[in-house]
């Protein structure tokens, strides 16, 4: 069949909306799920947490507008996130949601989840926490605590690494702390399971910067400091992946007085600059990603445009 007489290409029934934290991912996923009869998918690993709602700028039931939302409030505070548990249900919910005839959409800035759903993965790529946390230990004291701590957990690695070898280190105590599995310098490429068509939203760095700024002033005004004292109350501190989240840190820094709430509204700011910095670097590596400019206001025109397989217009 000539390519003249191709039948047209099906439209695709999974969406991934990513991008920097702050470039308003999750209000793009309603409107286009109200404008194409689509659930949403959760593919941010702090949402996952019940009462972590105000700093993670988790959508209110009424913003939400009636559009199913599925894997927000799984986790009880002192549960640890895996990327190997998040794949298992995210896999699972979506092929739930397409078996129901319906289009998911995966929203979130972490990259890891959103690989870790739509490829065929059985190891992770990198996470920016994760990564910057180890990075930090190693410019702070170099290597050779590290590959110590490496040598503990796992012989074989810290036998095949050198000790002032920190990249690889670092990339090796990363692979153990997100899978628990003992690190493989060979790692296959990922394939697609799904079909997927790939959008991502970014912004000019200053402006997303101010955005950053005012989201946080907005966490502050909205009473960020009193969900992490309940949360607090809850046991926050026992949990090792939610009590490192972005503002709530900082926040337990302050109730514990390290802190003035200004210190640590500051911090939360710069910290969330550094994020974005992080992410915007992981996803620019994302080969299958349409970059749109988040104060595009056709973006829910443009993205119902990918859906249908066509290349979209920038």
């Amino acid at each position: 069949m000539s390519a003249a007489h191709q039948a047209p290409k099906a439209p695709s029934r999974v969406l991934a909306i990513v991008g920097p934290t702050a470039t308003g991912k999750s209000d793009l996923a309603v409107a286009v799920a109200l404008t194409i009869g689509a659930e949403v998918v959760n593919a941010d690993s702090m949402q996952l947490y019940r009462g972590m709602d105000i700093g993670t700028a988790k959508l209110s039931s009424e913003q939400q507008q009636g559009v199913p939302h599925h894997l927000l409030d799984v986790l009880g505070i002192r549960e640890t996130a895996t990327v190997a548990a998040y794949q298992r249900a995210a896999r699972s919910t979506v092929d739930e949601i397409l078996q129901r005839g319906r289009t998911a959409i995966l929203v979130g800035g972490s990259g890891l989840y959103v690989r870790a759903a739509l490829d065929d993965l059985d190891f992770p790529s990198t996470d920016p926490d994760v990564r910057a946390e180890l990075e930090a230990e190693l410019a702070a004291h170099g290597s050779i605590p590290l590959h110590t701590r490496l040598a503990g957990v796992d012989p074989a690695a810290a036998a095949s690494i050198h000790r002032h070898n920190g990249r690889k280190i670092v990339r090796a105590l990363e692979v153990i702390a997100l899978t628990g599995q003992p690190f493989r310098a060979s790692m296959p490429e990922p394939r697609d399971r799904y079909r997927a068509v790939w959008l991502g939203l970014d912004d000019d760095p200053d402006v997303l910067d101010h955005r950053v700024e005012s989201r946080v002033d907005r966490m502050w005004a909205q009473g960020l400091v009193g969900e992490v004292e309940q949360l607090a109350a809850a046991g926050l501190r026992d949990g090792v992946t939610a009590s490192r989240a972005l503002g709530y840190a900082q926040v337990l820094r302050h109730l514990d007085g390290e802190f003035s709430s200004e210190q640590a509204r500051l911090s939360t700011a710069q910290a969330t600059r550094r994020f974005v910095r992080r992410q915007r670097s992981w996803f620019r590596r994302e080969g299958r990603i349409q970059w749109l400019s988040a104060n595009d206001r056709g973006l829910v025109d443009r993205a119902v445009q990918a859906m249908d397989g066509s290349t979209i217009d920038t």
